[in-house]
């Protein structure tokens, strides 16, 4: 599965990476959000797939924050 590569690749990322990457998470998020109110998106199943994106790096951070490192 993607999702699972996916996760196993942000376990080995940095803390300042990790933050980095949710950060343009965030930006993505609001470009297409921006750009579906104005109807200039073509595909708006982006915007779910980028808000699951930002909630994986949000729970690797607070699994990290919280000490424990689970799978």
């Amino acid at each position: 599965m993607k999702t699972r590569e996916e996760v196993k690749e942000l376990r080995g990322v940095a803390e300042a990476e990790l933050a980095r990457r949710l950060e343009q998470a965030h930006e993505e998020l609001f470009n297409l959000r921006f750009r579906h109110a104005t109807r200039q998106l073509d595909n708006y199943r982006e915007i779910p797939r980028v808000k699951r994106r930002i909630a994986r790096i949000v729970t690797l951070m607070r699994e990290r924050e919280l000490g424990g490192e689970t799978e």
